[in-house]
């Protein structure tokens, strides 16, 4: 019997003992032991392996682990590194993707109970003979409950980390060290959540009872960089206990303020040599994959895919991606690839470059859907609080949230640091498309005065009207080019950025592709005074906008795309062929019908 897929399966001793397929990255523990520093920082996009990774390092370094779950694995074979170090340490284990709340309060409260259910793991410590009272009343304090909550205040909550590691050093009489899995994603949620009418800064919560003594006052976001500051300096800069510790997350945010004096971190983001191969799928890792579940054939598809992406100087596929197509193909083997990683990755934090794009950027967001690459300054260094200050950060967010990749650094006489950047795969080029020009729309959505004039100016008859405003919206939006995909699928394009526009109209009855006459029309609408509007969209390849709705207008009549409108009551009937071409359009009106019938 085959392996199962792991799909959603982040813990490494369920991956092991449940016989699950794994994708060997246990030499990641050599890497490690052979290159650390004390304090290990790893960015990877999301969806990349970070938790598994995390897991598998719990599993062989925590006492009294199960040595059996690494057998066959590479690691098995450094003999003298699993001897010296393989269940030889105190493991405090916590992932910070849960502390993603609205306000700081819910969000302090998250951080303490993740802290203080770990520390429920170690209850044996209260039966300690190596512990002092006073040392087992510390414990004890981490994990106090009071009506199903824990009652850590601020000041032990962010000693927490470092006084458990104390505690667990003096028990087992060796070192401890810290696994610190997104720890980036509390500050992203506070960022986006900013001065919020839902913040609750630490006066607030200490009415309500929440204890937050030595915060710095202010926003939510300086709250949590405040809480995190002291939380990650405790447990990490001033620690006699700690053996070494390893981060992950999305962004590396150390000039944040909250590894304010670290002198001893070590950072391997994507642009880095150092355990390329650690996360994600090498090319290996899929063509092993592929033949382990005789999926071979496939090879081609998933490349065109979900590769792309260069960590330091390695080709990495997105494994959520390639793991959920192996799924669809297991049921059927002509499936075909689908968009597995939206709403995965940063995009919050790229909505809100939307709003600030100008001409420029959208110009380059429409070379990179046509496949071309672009010059950028990638600062792999910003804080949360820089992110607002120029458009030109966003091609660092897209860059290190893995909506592009690069493929190779440009010389910079000014030292910083410039990449060729690109769409790593057809599955992001498609997120692209659809996914940032609804984020466009949705920013034409706020002129709502002139939305509803170009939404009235089609049941009105006013194509010159239509025509004005569709090319004022394509002008300050963005738009596919011609050479980036087939006539049929820009169309498509086209076809649903215009749709998304006529649905602003809430009353308006409007459908898509439907069955009417002897065929299927592009776009049927109808308001609430009986008027009928039938729709049919053109990419004139040529550029000859004219012809392009002259056509449109005849496979109107010649199919009757009407005559749904009529058989539903309509009053009036108005047809429109549109043309598009890059960014310019044509709306040409057609045969108008007071009583739905021919004239």
């Amino acid at each position: 019997m085959k392996k199962k897929l792991p799909i959603g399966v982040d813990n490494f001793e369920e991956l092991i003992r449940e016989n699950f397929y794994y994708a060997d990255k246990t030499m990641m523990i050599a890497e490690l032991l052979r290159n650390w520093g004390k304090v290990n920082l790893f960015t990877r996009p999301r969806r990349f392996g970070k938790s598994l990774n995390m897991s598998m390092l719990k599993a062989f370094f925590e006492i009294g682990c199960d040595r059996t779950l690494f057998d066959g694995l590479k690691i098995s074979e450094e003999k003298d590194l699993c001897d010296r170090y393989m269940g030889q340490f105190p493991i405090i284990s916590i992932t910070l993707k849960g502390v993603d709340r609205l306000t700081y309060r819910e969000a302090f409260c998250a951080l303490r109970d993740i802290i203080g259910t770990e520390a429920l793991r170690f209850q044996f410590l209260l039966e300690s003979s190596r512990l002092s009272d006073r040392e087992k009343e510390i414990y004890q304090a981490l994990i106090n409950l009071r009506d199903g909550e824990f009652t850590m205040n601020s000041e032990l909550l962010m000693t927490s980390l470092q006084k458990l590691s104390a505690l667990l050093a003096r028990h087992f009489e060796r070192k401890v060290i810290i696994l610190i899995d997104e720890y980036d994603v509390p500050l992203d949620k506070a960022f986006q959540a900013g001065t919020s009418e839902t913040y609750e800064s630490a006066a607030a919560l200490s009415d309500r009872g929440v204890q937050t003594a030595g915060s710095s006052g202010g926003s939510y976001y300086q709250e949590m960089v405040s809480l995190l500051r002291n939380l990650f300096g405790n447990a990490l800069k001033t620690n006699d206990y700690l053996q070494f510790a390893v981060l992950t997350g999305c962004l590396r945010i150390s000039k944040e303020s909250i590894f304010t004096g670290l002198n001893n971190l070590n950072v391997m983001t994507i642009t880095d040599s150092w355990f390329s191969d650690s996360f994600g799928f090498t090319e290996q890792n899929v063509k092993e994959l592929l033949s382990y579940y005789e999926m071979e054939a496939a090879l081609e598809t998933v490349r065109e895919w979900y590769d792309g992406y260069l960590f330091g100087g390695t080709s990495v596929y997105c494994p959520w991606d390639v793991i959920k197509y192996v799924q669809a193909l297991q049921k059927d083997r002509n499936a075909g690839p689908k968009n597995y990683w939206a709403n995965t990755s940063g995009n919050a934090l790229i909505r809100r470059f939307i709003g600030k794009a100008d001409r420029k950027t959208k110009s380059e967001i429409e070379r990179l859907i046509a496949g071309e690459s672009i010059v950028r300054v990638v600062n792999q260094e910003l804080t949360y609080s820089e992110l607002d200050n120029s458009i030109e950060n966003l091609w660092s967010v897209l860059f290190i949230t893995g909506y592009l990749t690069q493929k190779g650094q440009e010389s910079s006489e000014d030292g910083r640091e410039r990449y060729r950047l690109l769409i790593p795969n057809r599955e992001i080029r498609s997120l692209f498309i659809s996914q940032i020009q609804v984020w466009f729309q949705d920013k034409a959505r706020t002129d709502s005065s002139k939305l509803e004039q170009f939404c009235l100016a089609f049941p009105k008859g006013d194509a010159a009207l239509a025509e004005k405003l569709l090319n004022e919206y394509l002008w300050n939006s963005i738009s596919i080019r011609d050479t980036a995909v087939r006539s049929d699928r820009t169309e498509n394009f086209y076809h649903g950025m215009l749709l998304g526009l006529l649905q602003y109209e809430t009353d308006w009855e409007i459908v898509s592709n439907a069955e009417s006459g002897m065929g299927y029309s592009d776009i049927l609408l109808q308001t609430s005074d009986r008027t009928g509007v039938v729709i049919e969209v053109k990419y004139a390849r040529d550029g000859n906008l004219e012809k392009g709705c002259a056509d449109a207008l005849r496979q109107i009549e010649q199919k009757k795309y009407d005559a749904a409108l009529v058989k539903d009551g309509m009053e009036k009937v108005v047809a429109y062929g549109i043309a598009f071409f890059k960014k310019y359009c044509r709306v040409m009106k057609g045969s108008e019908d007071d009583r739905g019938k021919e004239q």
